[in-house]
C-alpha cells in the first residue's frame, strides 16, 4: 500500500476499503419510525378525522406539546409516519400510538430496533399499556370503535402527565440520541462526499500507478479526516445510545405501574359509558351511526341527568322486561287443556301427522290443512291482546320526590318502567306515549309513534321532566282516552294500554267516570295501574282500583321483578 509522506493511504482503492464501511451507512440507513402500533392507510384516517372532531383530544395535544415536548427535528429528512395532526411532537405521536393501541382489534408494536430514538420513550409507554391486563380490558370496548377509543385517551391523560413528567430525563437522553445518531449519519455522508471529490479530482491529472489511481495528497487528506470524523461520530453516537437505554430502562418500572393505572381508569370509565348507553336504550349501531360530536353531548347529558344516578335501575328494569318478552311467546302453548280445530301446525296431534305416512290420506290431510279442520291441542296461556298505542302516565307530584327502600325514588322507580314500557312498544310495533302529570294544570305528554326512530334526546326530556305539584287522575286519563280516540279514528286501531304510575289517590266526578267508562267500552282499551310506595293507594275502595282493570302495588323500589307480569300481558 502506497501512502502520502503524512501516512495517508495514497490510492483511490486504499481510501475506498478504509471508507467502505461508511459508505454503506451513507447508501443504505434505515428507515426508522416515530409510531410505535404499525397502522394502515385506513387505520391514519380514522385517528386524523377522529381527531379533527375531538376538540379534548386536540387540546390535549396542545397542552402536552407545550409541556414536555420542545424539539421540533426534521426527521432526518426523510417522510414523517403522517399518524398525527402535528408530525413533530412525540407527545402528539404518543396520543395516536394510544389511540391506535386501544381502537385496532389486533394492534402489532414495532421492534425497539426499528424506531426513531426520540420515539423510544413513546415505544416504552404504549408496550407498557399494550402489555397490560388492564389494557385488555379496556379494549374490549374500544376495539373498532373511534369515539370509545378516543375517551379512552383522554381518560388517561393524568397517567400520560404523570409518565411524561418521570422519563423528562429520559426524553432528553433520547433526544440526545437522534442528535448523536444524526451526527453520525451526516458524517458517513461527508465521508462518500469526500471519496466522491478525491475521484473526480483524479479524473483530471495523471498520478496513477500500478496500485491505482492517485489522488492528490489534499484530497486524501481530507477524505482521512472525514473518515476519523465519522469514527468519532458513531462512537458518541454508541454511547448517546447506551445512555437512553439505561434512562429508559430505569424509567420501565415506573412506566408500567402508571400504564396499568391509566389503563384501569380507562377500561372503568369506558365500561361506565356502555352501561349508560345501555340502560338508557342507546344501541351499538346507533351509538355507531352517531356524529362523535353528538355521541359525546349525549354522553356528557347521560352523565349528568337528573335520573343519571338511577341507570343501574334503569337498565335492570329493561332488562326484567326483555326478559319477559323472551318468554313470551304469541299464541303460547301455555298448559293443555284438550283438543280444538284449527291449521296450525305447531300443535297438531301426532295422529293427524300420522295420516301424512299414508299416501292415500297426505290429500285428505292437506284439504283439512287448508279448512282449518286438523285437530289440534287446546291450551291456555299469557297471550298479548294490545293492538292500539301503549300510554304511561307517570305521576310527577311532589310526593313522587319521595324516596323508598335502598334510596330509590318513586319518581325513579315510575320513570325506569315507563322507559320498559317504551322498548316493549317498539318491540311490538306499537305507537308509544308518555305523559307526564301533576295538578289538573300540569300535563306534558311525549309521543313516539311505531313508525319512527324513538329520538334519545326526546326520551331524555321525558325522562328528566319533573312538574311538581299536586294530583289529578281526570287530566292525565282524559288526555290518554282522547289520544286512543284518535289513534282509532286515524288508523281503526283498538284495544290499546294505558298504565297508570302513581303514589296518590284523588278523586273523580261521576259525570267524568261515566265518559271513561263509555271510552272504555268502545275502544276496548284496558287500565293497568302501579300504586308506588303507597299500598293504601291499591286497596279495594281506592279510586284507582275503580279505574283499573288491574292493579298492584309496590312497596319494595328495588325489586324490579314486582312488575313483570305488566311485560307479559301488555
Amino acid at each position: 500500500m502506497s501512502e502520502t509522506p503524512g501516512g495517508t493511504p495514497g490510492t483511490l482503492d486504499e481510501l475506498a476499503r478504509r471508507a467502505g464501511k461508511w459508505l454503506s451507512l451513507s447508501a443504505a440507513a434505515p428507515e426508522r419510525h416515530t409510531a410505535a402500533v404499525v397502522a394502515d392507510r385506513f387505520d391514519r384516517i380514522t385517528w386524523r378525522d377522529t381527531y379533527e372532531q375531538s376538540a379534548a383530544l386536540r387540546e390535549l395535544a396542545e397542552e402536552l406539546n407545550e409541556s414536555y415536548d420542545h424539539t421540533h427535528d426534521d426527521s432526518y429528512g426523510r417522510p414523517h409516519d403522517h399518524t398525527s395532526a402535528r408530525p413533530h411532537d412525540h407527545t402528539t405521536d404518543l396520543l395516536t400510538d394510544a389511540f391506535l393501541a386501544a381502537y385496532k382489534v389486533n394492534p402489532r408494536l414495532r421492534e425497539r430496533t426499528e424506531m426513531d430514538p426520540a420515539r423510544l420513550v413513546n415505544h416504552q409507554v404504549i408496550t407498557s399499556l399494550v402489555e397490560s391486563l388492564e389494557f385488555a380490558e379496556l379494549r374490549r370496548e374500544t376495539a373498532g370503535d373511534p369515539y370509545a377509543a378516543a375517551m379512552a385517551v383522554l381518560a388517561q391523560a393524568t397517567a400520560l402527565r404523570r409518565m411524561l413528567e418521570a422519563t423528562r430525563g429520559a426524553q432528553d437522553k433520547a433526544e440526545q440520541a437522534k442528535k448523536a445518531q444524526q451526527d453520525a449519519e451526516r458524517a458517513a455522508t461527508a465521508v462518500a462526499e469526500a471519496l466522491q471529490q478525491a475521484a473526480d479530482e483524479t479524473g483530471d491529472i495523471d498520478g496513477a500507478d500500478e496500485d491505482g489511481a492517485q489522488p492528490t495528497p489534499a484530497a486524501a487528506e481530507a477524505v482521512q479526516q472525514t473518515i476519523e470524523a465519522a469514527e468519532a461520530s458513531e462512537a458518541a453516537a454508541r454511547q448517546a445510545a447506551q445512555g437512553a437505554a439505561q434512562a429508559i430502562a430505569a424509567a420501565a418500572p415506573g412506566i408500567r405501574v402508571a400504564a396499568r393505572s391509566a389503563a384501569a381508569k380507562a377500561a372503568e370509565g369506558a365500561r361506565a359509558e356502555a352501561a349508560l348507553m345501555r340502560a338508557w336504550g342507546v344501541g351499538p349501531g346507533e351509538l355507531e351511526r352517531m356524529p362523535f360530536d353528538q355521541r359525546a353531548r349525549l354522553a356528557e347529558r347521560l352523565r349528568t341527568s337528573r335520573l343519571a344516578e338511577w341507570a343501574e335501575l334503569i337498565g335492570r328494569f329493561r332488562q326484567m322486561a326483555d326478559g319477559e318478552r323472551a318468554r313470551k311467546v304469541e299464541n303460547a302453548t301455555g298448559e293443555l287443556v284438550g283438543v280444538t280445530l284449527g291449521n296450525d301446525l305447531s300443535r297438531v296431534i301426532p295422529s293427524e301427522l300420522a295420516n301424512l305416512g299414508l299416501p292415500a290420506l297426505r290429500a285428505v290431510f292437506a284439504a283439512r290443512y287448508a279448512a282449518g279442520e286438523l285437530m289440534l291441542y287446546d291450551s291456555q296461556g299469557e297471550q298479548t291482546t294490545g293492538r292500539g298505542a301503549i300510554i304511561a302516565c307517570v305521576d310527577t307530584s311532589h310526593s313522587m320526590y319521595e324516596a323508598g327502600p335502598g334510596g330509590i325514588t318513586r319518581e325513579a322507580w315510575s320513570k325506569a318502567c315507563a322507559l320498559a314500557l317504551l322498548d316493549q312498544a317498539r318491540h311490538a310495533g306499537r305507537d308509544y306515549v308518555g305523559i307526564l302529570f301533576s295538578a289538573a294544570d300540569k300535563l306534558k305528554v311525549f309521543r313516539f309513534p311505531a313508525d319512527g326512530p324513538a329520538d334519545v334526546a326526546r326520551v331524555l326530556d321525558f325522562a328528566e321532566t319533573f312538574l311538581g305539584g299536586g294530583t289529578s287522575y281526570q287530566r292525565p286519563l282524559s288526555a290518554a282516552g282522547g289520544l286512543l280516540e284518535e289513534e282509532f279514528n286515524d288508523a281503526a286501531r283498538m284495544r290499546g294500554d294505558i298504565v297508570m304510575l302513581t303514589d296518590d289517590d284523588c278523586g273523580v266526578t261521576e259525570e267524568w267516570m261515566r265518559g271513561w267508562n263509555d271510552a272504555k267500552h268502545r275502544l276496548g282499551f284496558r287500565v293497568f295501574g302501579v300504586a308506588i310506595g303507597a299500598p293504601r293507594v291499591a286497596e279495594a275502595d281506592s279510586v284507582l282500583d275503580a279505574l283499573c282493570d288491574n292493579l298492584r302495588a309496590i312497596e319494595d323500589l328495588t325489586d324490579v321483578h314486582a312488575a313483570a307480569d305488566l311485560f307479559r300481558v301488555i
